[in-house]
């Protein structure tokens, strides 16, 4: 299935990208995105499963699981001299924020989707564990 991610409101600073790290790889980043740029979308294949605790969540080559959780990371990078990104903070997309009939409703569909603003309230890249109403989730 497909985890669709909409990002708006980028903190519009340039010399920084903002992208979904590969899971237990920081250094691989996937659609880097500047942040001065109008919008960020990434597309991510997941799969639904159920974990060791009876909980339905997602598992895929970009879902990382730590303590609190299954989450996606948004890597907040600079962008060096040479044009290689390196990074300096990053947000938790949480996994565990879905509704319950949204994600059912997301695996009936094929698509869930993750809507949420990338700036924080003092005008700088968002740096937190981002659950509802941060992120609005919905299906198809």
């Amino acid at each position: 299935m497909l985890l669709r991610i909409e990002g708006r409101d980028l903190p519009g600073l340039p010399g920084i990208v903002v992208a979904v790290q590969v899971r237990d790889k920081p250094e691989e980043l996937l659609d880097p995105v500047r942040g001065d740029a109008a919008g960020a979308v990434w597309e991510l294949a997941v799969e639904p499963f159920t974990n060791k605790r009876g909980e339905r969540t997602l598992r895929g080559r970009h879902v990382q699981d730590g303590i609190g959780g299954r989450f996606v990371y948004l890597s907040w990078n600079r962008i060096g001299e040479d044009r290689g990104y390196t990074m300096f903070c990053r947000s938790k997309l949480m996994l565990s924020g879905i509704p319950r009939d949204v994600f059912e409703a997301g695996i009936a569909s094929g698509t869930l989707r993750a809507r949420l603003g990338l700036t924080d309230a003092k005008g700088q890249p968002l740096t937190a564990r981002v659950l509802p109403p941060e992120v609005e989730w919905t299906a198809g």
